[in-house]
Formats: structure tokens, sequence, C-alpha cells
């Protein structure tokens, strides 16, 4: 066991006479760590580009949701008379009447 260990150490595995598998096998080995790697900071990019993407639409929902509230308030019929009084028009004294128009049929 202890010449075994050492012979790994020494590296006797890579010159042996069946080098060529044993060169194979680490060539693969590292093809597959590579890859691996590879793989894991694509993941923790998409992971980075989520968290910002959701950071951007919660910020967009915010804005659209204030906005929103923005425009209800200046439909509103006060807000309405108040933005033409600037102007001198005011609300008229008499309400406004249903024209009815028959037709011949």
């Amino acid at each position: 066991m202890k010449k075994g260990l050492l012979d790994i150490l020494k590296g006797k595995f890579l010159v042996s006479g069946d080098a060529p598998k044993n060169w194979m096998f680490l060539l693969f080995a590292s093809f597959l760590a590579a890859m691996m790697i590879s793989s894991s900071h694509n993941a923790d990019k998409k992971v980075h580009e989520i968290a910002a993407l959701s950071e951007e639409v919660r910020k967009l929902k915010s804005e659209f949701f204030h906005n929103r509230s923005t425009v209800q308030q200046m439909k509103l019929e006060s807000s309405l008379r108040e933005s033409v009084a600037v102007e001198g028009l005011v609300t008229s004294k008499n309400p406004p009447q249903k024209i009815k128009v028959k037709s011949d049929r």
C-alpha cells in the first residue's frame, strides 16, 4: 500500500505502459470539471440577472400604481373644477337636459 501511494505521488501511472488510458481519463475528467465550472458560472449569472429584473419589475409596479392614483385624482370632478376655474370656466347653474329625437320609422 505504501509503495502504491508513493507511485501515485511520483506520477508513475502517467509514464507506465498503460499511460495512454490514464491520460485519456485525466483529459476526460478535466473536460468534465471545466464544463461543471462553466455551468455553475452561467447559473450564478442567471440568478443575478433574475434578481435584477425582479427588482426592476417591483419598481415599475410601484411607479404604475403611483401614476394610476395620480390620474384618478386628476379625473375627479373637484380637481377638474379647480383646473378649469383658472381659465374662467365655472359649472352651469342649470342641469343638463336630455334631447330626444323622434324618428319617423
